[in-house]
Protein backbone atom coordinates (compact mmCIF):
# COMPACT_ATOMS: atom_id res chain seq x y z
CA UNK A 1 0.00 0.00 0.00
CA UNK A 2 1.31 3.45 -1.18
CA UNK A 3 1.85 5.85 1.53
CA UNK A 4 -0.31 8.73 -0.90
CA UNK A 5 -3.10 6.17 -0.89
CA UNK A 6 -5.77 8.96 -0.06
CA UNK A 7 -4.66 10.90 -3.68
CA UNK A 8 -6.27 8.98 -6.62
CA UNK A 9 -3.44 9.03 -9.18
CA UNK A 10 -5.11 6.66 -11.30
CA UNK A 11 -7.63 9.08 -12.75
CA UNK A 12 -5.17 11.41 -13.80
CA UNK A 13 -3.50 11.16 -17.12
CA UNK A 14 -0.50 9.34 -16.69
CA UNK A 15 2.60 12.71 -16.60
CA UNK A 16 0.49 14.09 -13.96
CA UNK A 17 0.33 11.35 -11.92
CA UNK A 18 3.72 10.42 -12.30
CA UNK A 19 4.61 14.48 -11.04
CA UNK A 20 2.36 13.75 -8.37
CA UNK A 21 3.86 10.48 -6.82
CA UNK A 22 7.35 12.25 -7.32
CA UNK A 23 6.14 15.55 -5.80
CA UNK A 24 4.73 13.09 -2.80
CA UNK A 25 8.01 11.23 -2.44
CA UNK A 26 9.88 14.64 -2.15
CA UNK A 27 7.48 15.91 0.49
CA UNK A 28 8.01 12.86 2.68
CA UNK A 29 11.89 12.36 2.24
CA UNK A 30 11.83 16.21 3.00
CA UNK A 31 10.13 15.68 6.65
CA UNK A 32 12.43 12.30 7.26
CA UNK A 33 15.75 13.86 6.11
CA UNK A 34 14.64 16.50 9.06
CA UNK A 35 13.83 13.87 11.58
CA UNK A 36 17.09 12.31 10.62
CA UNK A 37 19.00 15.32 10.73
CA UNK A 38 17.57 15.85 14.33
CA UNK A 39 18.92 12.03 15.05
CA UNK A 40 22.17 12.80 13.96
CA UNK A 41 22.83 15.93 16.12
CA UNK A 42 21.04 13.96 19.07
CA UNK A 43 23.43 10.73 18.18
CA UNK A 44 26.39 13.36 18.50
CA UNK A 45 25.44 15.25 21.48
CA UNK A 46 25.24 11.52 23.26
CA UNK A 47 28.68 10.54 22.30
CA UNK A 48 30.06 14.07 23.66
CA UNK A 49 27.42 13.57 26.83
CA UNK A 50 26.04 16.51 25.89
CA UNK A 51 22.52 15.70 27.39
CA UNK A 52 21.03 19.41 28.41
CA UNK A 53 19.66 19.74 24.68
CA UNK A 54 17.40 18.30 23.24
CA UNK A 55 18.33 18.50 19.38
CA UNK A 56 15.91 20.64 18.06
CA UNK A 57 17.74 23.40 20.71
CA UNK A 58 21.08 22.89 19.71
CA UNK A 59 20.06 23.62 16.08
CA UNK A 60 17.89 26.54 17.38
CA UNK A 61 21.39 27.80 18.62
CA UNK A 62 23.48 27.22 15.58
CA UNK A 63 20.80 28.91 13.45
CA UNK A 64 21.01 31.71 15.35
CA UNK A 65 24.74 31.72 15.45
CA UNK A 66 25.68 35.22 15.70
CA UNK A 67 22.59 37.35 15.40
CA UNK A 68 20.80 39.22 17.77
CA UNK A 69 17.48 38.79 16.77
CA UNK A 70 13.53 39.11 18.43
CA UNK A 71 11.45 35.95 19.07
CA UNK A 72 9.41 37.06 16.75
CA UNK A 73 11.94 36.95 13.89
CA UNK A 74 13.12 33.24 14.61
CA UNK A 75 10.75 31.26 12.24
CA UNK A 76 10.51 34.85 9.73
CA UNK A 77 14.44 34.28 8.80
CA UNK A 78 13.98 30.12 9.06
CA UNK A 79 15.85 29.84 12.37
CA UNK A 80 13.20 27.42 14.05
CA UNK A 81 10.78 25.30 12.37
CA UNK A 82 9.17 23.99 15.41
CA UNK A 83 5.53 25.06 17.15
CA UNK A 84 6.81 25.56 20.29
CA UNK A 85 9.32 28.56 19.99
CA UNK A 86 8.21 30.29 23.38
CA UNK A 87 8.98 26.75 25.59
CA UNK A 88 12.50 26.38 24.01
CA UNK A 89 13.45 29.83 24.18
CA UNK A 90 12.74 29.75 28.03
CA UNK A 91 15.01 26.74 28.46
CA UNK A 92 17.85 28.03 26.63
CA UNK A 93 17.78 31.28 28.81
CA UNK A 94 17.17 29.16 31.90
CA UNK A 95 19.93 26.95 31.26
CA UNK A 96 22.48 29.50 30.19
CA UNK A 97 22.57 29.41 26.36
CA UNK A 98 21.01 32.80 25.54
CA UNK A 99 20.60 36.09 26.51
CA UNK A 100 17.36 38.11 25.99
CA UNK A 101 16.94 41.81 26.76
CA UNK A 102 13.84 44.21 26.29
CA UNK A 103 13.98 46.05 23.25
CA UNK A 104 14.86 49.98 24.62
CA UNK A 105 12.52 51.22 21.92
CA UNK A 106 9.58 48.48 22.53
CA UNK A 107 9.53 46.91 25.53
CA UNK A 108 7.33 44.29 24.54
CA UNK A 109 10.18 42.90 21.83
CA UNK A 110 12.51 40.95 23.31
CA UNK A 111 16.14 40.52 21.98
CA UNK A 112 17.99 37.07 22.14
CA UNK A 113 21.74 36.24 21.66
CA UNK A 114 23.78 33.45 22.44
CA UNK A 115 25.69 33.49 25.29
CA UNK A 116 29.59 32.14 25.35
CA UNK A 117 27.72 28.66 26.93
CA UNK A 118 25.15 29.02 23.70
CA UNK A 119 28.47 29.64 20.63
CA UNK A 120 29.77 26.64 21.89
CA UNK A 121 27.03 24.49 21.49
CA UNK A 122 26.77 26.13 17.92
CA UNK A 123 30.15 25.40 17.09
CA UNK A 124 29.60 21.63 18.39
CA UNK A 125 26.92 21.77 15.51
CA UNK A 126 28.82 23.68 13.03
CA UNK A 127 32.30 21.21 13.09
CA UNK A 128 29.57 18.16 12.95
CA UNK A 129 27.73 19.65 9.78
CA UNK A 130 31.49 20.70 8.58
CA UNK A 131 32.84 16.44 9.07
CA UNK A 132 29.54 15.41 7.07
CA UNK A 133 30.03 17.93 4.54
CA UNK A 134 33.69 16.52 4.01
CA UNK A 135 32.46 12.85 4.30
CA UNK A 136 29.62 13.43 1.75
CA UNK A 137 31.91 14.60 -0.77
CA UNK A 138 34.91 12.17 -0.13
CA UNK A 139 32.12 9.38 -0.86
CA UNK A 140 31.39 10.86 -3.82
CA UNK A 141 27.18 11.15 -2.44
CA UNK A 142 26.94 14.56 -3.83
CA UNK A 143 29.09 17.11 -5.40
CA UNK A 144 29.20 20.83 -5.94
CA UNK A 145 27.08 20.87 -8.91
CA UNK A 146 24.28 17.94 -7.34
CA UNK A 147 24.28 20.15 -4.17
CA UNK A 148 23.55 23.43 -6.28
CA UNK A 149 21.29 22.00 -8.12
CA UNK A 150 19.13 20.23 -4.96
CA UNK A 151 19.45 23.40 -3.27
CA UNK A 152 18.20 25.11 -6.01
CA UNK A 153 15.53 23.15 -6.42
CA UNK A 154 14.65 23.20 -3.10
CA UNK A 155 14.95 27.04 -3.23
CA UNK A 156 12.07 27.39 -5.86
CA UNK A 157 9.55 24.89 -4.47
CA UNK A 158 10.27 27.14 -0.82
CA UNK A 159 9.29 30.48 -3.18
CA UNK A 160 6.44 28.53 -4.67
CA UNK A 161 4.96 27.81 -0.76
CA UNK A 162 6.01 31.15 0.00
CA UNK A 163 4.06 32.89 -2.20
CA UNK A 164 0.66 30.58 -1.55
CA UNK A 165 0.46 31.15 1.83
CA UNK A 166 0.96 35.04 0.86
CA UNK A 167 -1.97 35.16 -1.07
CA UNK A 168 -4.33 33.10 1.21
CA UNK A 169 -5.17 36.12 2.99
Amino acid sequence: MSIHSPIRTAMLPAREAGFLTGYLDMLNLLERLHRLMLDVIKDEFERLGQRELNPVQALLLFNIGEAEVSAGELKTRGYYQGSNVSYNLKRLVEMGYMHHERSELDRRSVRIRLSEKGRKVRDLVAQLFARHAGEITERGVLDLDALDLVAGSLRRVERFWGERIRYIY
